[in-house]
């Protein structure tokens, strides 16, 4: 085909530079448009000139990512999750010792365990406010900002003097820290999609269990052998600076390693790059846009999802800068273009989303069953969790007669319960996806095979171990969102057997290791109640599931910072084998949650005006 002449090309430019610029929406999947280059109407202006394409590399979606670079952030969010839970437990350890250093001296140490009470409060509250402030400027500066947080009072709790102080410390150390408890999981959500999310999530709920048990036990070491304040004066207080080193070495991590994970921040920066670089070549005198397919490019723009749910992104550098002769013949659509992404169009302003982020929690939790139900399941589990820094040193201590130290060493059954949980929720899932349990409709869908092909083929007799499968696909569908459950119906009754267990051999003509076991098995039962509240709530709620979310990590941490205040009353006036049978009780009630919801669950978010139905 002859090219233009510039007659042509010069009624072309002239036409684009008169043209309005058009508003378009941008998304990961955009195929970008070509700029118009023509030198014929411009021979004065040399190539250098011209202005370079933004890289755009940067601004690619998340789940496109490299997996190297996915398990960079999983790594360190993982590593963040696994200090923040090592603080919460390291406090209770020097509890006495804290106590004997504050000014005036707490009358009893009750008080002084009320920091546990405090960290869980600003643990609980601060991601109302922080979640809205990542969803509009990114992961990226929320976590920096919080860890600097985190660090910082982490050192101040070392040098306080007074049990208000003391408290106030703590409340601000569980600001900082809840950052990287409540939003890894949407760091988890940004870089994963829902068939791949299982096991980010498993290696995160272990890593929360993981150092809740490895905290109180270095603290505990520490507090018995550098607690003989006249012999090591101040030297208890490594309790504190070794964390301050562990969370300011993880925070210098984080500002090199880690990169913005939320994908509608990125699409954002990639749409004003771009707008950047047109305004620069209008400047210079090229105007107008090649779009090859205008049809296609209202209908991206039209249907234009949230940045979560992108899966691509593609720029190629080379064609942006051809405008072939063949496309002016053919007549492509020129345009003046600017994008924008219609999330940010959407979204409300800083106050009003800290305000319904603060609001939409609590009306989710006393009007969706589902979310009130599964909060008490996991507030439970997690109260049961905080109690153990209380109840393993007090039960140690008082009926086998070990010393800090020692009693520290039974918090090794929680760390050995994460790492076995974490194992057998890697697999679950794995089995969920086994070939025989998926539908073959399901299958059908996902693939190119056609339906005609599939019927020519002639079913294999059915043998006993086929009808097991066949009966699990009709009854118990691995597509369901229930089938983030099914699994745990089982496992989360480890949780009451642990404390039937704990409660009933934790007596001195029985060896230690039984009482240790129990420990082990509430670990497990705990892990895998966490995990299913996560994942269920995220399949379910999709646009609504920070919110469900939120309220579960309210009544769990509330909970949990309100048990170690009451640990010693209970076994104190229970004893260890009532204590025991209370808790296990209240723990096989709330072990129905998950069956009800497997046998109607269906019907249930039918009924929902937030749940969505799969």
């Amino acid at each position: 085909m002859a090219s233009p002449g510039p007659s042509t090309t010069t009624a072309v430019d002239t036409h684009a530079k008169e043209l309005n610029i058009t508003t378009l929406y941008l998304i990961f999947e955009t195929a970008l448009p070509s700029p118009l280059f023509n030198q014929n109407t411009h021979p004065a202006t040399p190539t250098s000139r011209v202005p370079q394409p933004p890289d755009l590399t940067p601004y690619a979606d998340p789940r496109t990512w490299a997996p190297h670079r996915k398990n960079v952030l999983l790594f360190l969010s993982c590593v963040a999750t696994f200090l923040t839970a090592y603080t919460s437990g390291s406090y209770s350890p020097p509890a006495e010792l804290i106590q004997a250093s504050l000014s005036p001296v707490p009358w009893s140490v009750e008080p002084v365990l009320a920091g546990i009470t405090t960290f869980c409060v600003g643990f609980g509250f601060a991601p109302m406010m922080l979640a809205p402030l990542s969803e509009m400027n990114g992961r990226y500066p929320v976590f920096v900002c919080a860890g600097i947080v985190y660090v910082v009072f982490q050192g101040v709790c070392g040098v306080v003097t007074s049990l208000a102080g003391m408290l106030v410390a703590r409340f601000l150390v569980g600001v900082g820290a809840s950052v990287f408890s409540t939003m890894v999981g949407g760091v988890i959500a940004d870089m994963y999609a829902n068939e791949e999310r299982n096991t980010p999530m498993a290696l995160f709920s272990g890593s929360v269990l993981a150092g809740t048990g490895l905290g109180p036990m270095v603290c505990a070491v520490m507090a018995e052998r550098w607690g003989d304040v006249e012999r090591y004066p101040n030297m208890w207080k490594w309790t504190w600076w070794h964390q301050v080193i562990m969370s300011g070495v993880l925070m210098v991590a984080f500002v090199v390693f880690f990169k913005e994970s939320r994908g509608s921040v990125l699409l954002s920066r990639k749409a004003k790059a771009l707008n950047r670089w047109y305004e620069e070549l209008e400047n210079e005198g090229y105007y107008g846009l090649c779009f090859e397919d205008e049809q296609g490019q209202e209908k991206a723009s039209e249907n234009m999802t949230s940045s979560e749910d992108s899966t691509d992104d593609r720029y190629d550098e080379k064609r942006s800068f051809s405008a072939s002769a063949s496309r002016h013949e053919r007549g492509p659509s020129i345009k003046r273009v600017r994008w924008v992404v219609k999330e940010d169009e959407e979204r409300a302003s800083i106050g009003k989303m800290i305000a319904i982020s603060s609001s939409r929690p609590f009306y989710l939790l006393f009007t969706e069953p589902v979310i009130f139900f599964f909060s008490a399941w996991v507030a439970f589990a997690w109260g049961v969790l905080y109690l153990t820094f209380g109840s393993i040193p007090y039960v140690f201590q008082h009926v086998y007669g070990w010393s800090l130290e020692q009693s520290g060493h039974a918090f090794t059954a929680i760390i050995l319960g994460a790492v076995v949980g974490t194992t057998m929720s890697i697999y679950q899932q794995q089995l969920l996806s086994h070939p025989k349990w998926v539908d073959p409709r399901e299958v059908l869908t996902s693939t190119s095979t056609t339906t005609s092909s599939l019927s020519d083929e002639t079913p294999a007799p059915a043998n006993g171990t086929d009808k097991i499968w066949s009966i699990l696909r009709t009854y118990f569908p691995s597509s369901s969102p229930e089938s983030r459950l099914y699994f745990s119906c089982l496992t989360s009754t480890l949780l009451p057997i642990g404390l039937y267990l704990f409660g009933f051999t934790a007596k001195p003509e029985i060896h230690w290791i039984f009482p240790a076991i129990g420990i082990f098995l509430c670990t497990v039962g705990i892990l895998s109640i966490y995990l299913a509240v996560f994942n269920y709530f995220a399949d379910v709620y999709h646009k609504y599931a920070s919110s469900a979310l939120a309220a579960q990590s309210l009544c769990r941490n509330l909970v949990g910072g309100a048990f170690p205040l009451v640990t010693r009353l209970i076994y104190r006036n229970l004893g260890e084998a009532k204590a025991g049978a209370v808790l296990g009780s209240i723990a096989v009630v709330l072990s129905v949650v998950p069956w009800v919801l497997v046998w109607k669950g269906e019907e249930i978010r039918g009924r929902s005006v937030f749940a969505s139905l799969a």
